[in-house]
């Protein structure tokens, strides 16, 4: 067998369609089929259950799958030790970056990675977290930006900043006069969120967890951007919490409605995350040292108190 027909296998098992993975891996599908057929005439078993729809991994399939992931990547890790020995840094690399971090982060670095490493080729896409999971694991991205600890077996994290919370208040709140506030002060009711999806969102749930809740509510609103919540709550309509990087880029009055917590701030943990096998760590190795080369005169709080980006049931 080969490692291009161990990656028709890993192709028809994620996509569970012949004709679908034989695109993706831009050959025909007669072509895909009889090597996969190939390979289960060597072994003498069947990978796949092709009379169930969509097809089925059998169960010896399955740790078939499993142990091809291992190999396929191993045989990346052939092309990663020549360039690590010459000392290049290049090619394609495919960057997952959560909603709420793209926006502030990517403009702090992109230039300066790009014009240090000219020959790296990035492939940036926008992308939740159960997204940036799956596509880690899948081998579809190698590395990603995210809200961490994940507790993810497979993924290893290596931490980047800790970002801070900021309470957004309107001036007609009772909390405007407070210099500081305190997780105490939240009310679960008043605050607008993110809608489903965002771990940012998840981490304000687990924040609030004890705080109590009225289960009377006039309205209930989730955006999928902080602008839109900033402008609610100076309608009058709640508050709000906001990344302590996307805080730096408001207009001066809005600033002025910016609270922060009180030591230990509540924040989330920031962190770079790519597959344990490692593969084109000198790219992560680069994109780790560029990332802190640019955060550290922006982000310089010490004392904070992690919050988990998943939700808790």
């Amino acid at each position: 067998m080969t490692i291009t027909q161990l990656k028709y296998v890993l192709a028809v098992a994620e996509h569970k369609n012949f004709t679908l993975a034989a695109e993706k891996c831009f050959v025909t599908q007669p072509t895909l089929s009889m090597q996969i057929q190939k390979i289960e005439e060597e072994l003498n078993i069947l990978i796949f259950d092709r009379s169930k729809k969509p097809i089925q991994l059998t169960d010896i399939g399955q740790k078939i799958v499993n142990q091809a992931k291992n190999i396929v990547n191993e045989a990346g890790r052939i092309q990663d030790i020549v360039e690590q020995q010459k000392g290049f840094i290049g090619g394609e690399f495919r960057l997952g970056i959560i909603p709420t971090i793209m926006p502030t982060l990517l403009p702090m670095f992109l230039n300066n990675f790009i014009k240090k490493y000219p020959k790296v080729k990035l492939i940036i896409e926008e992308l939740n977290t159960e997204e940036i999971i799956t596509k880690l694991n899948n081998g579809h991205l190698d590395a990603a930006i995210a809200a961490t600890p994940l507790m993810e077996e497979k993924i290893k994290e290596v931490v980047l900043y800790f970002e801070p919370f900021v309470a957004y208040i309107p001036e007609s709140h009772r909390d405007f006069e407070k210099e500081e506030i305190e997780v105490s002060d939240l009310n679960l009711d008043e605050i607008l969120l993110l809608q489903d999806g965002h771990c940012f969102r998840d981490g304000i749930l687990n924040l609030c967890k004890n705080n109590p809740k009225n289960e009377f509510s006039h309205f209930q609103i989730e955006s999928g951007s902080f602008e839109t919540l900033i402008k609610l709550a100076d309608e009058g309509l709640g508050t709000t919490l906001l990344p302590y990087l996307h805080t730096l880029d408001l207009k001066e009055a809005d600033k002025l409605k910016l609270r922060h917590f009180k030591e230990p701030k509540p924040a989330r943990e920031v962190s770079l995350i790519f597959p344990k096998s490692e593969l084109k760590i000198q790219i992560i190795d680069a994109l780790r040292s560029t990332i802190a080369g640019v955060i550290k005169g922006a982000i310089v709080f010490q004392n904070v108190q992690i919050v988990s980006p998943i939700q808790k049931k």
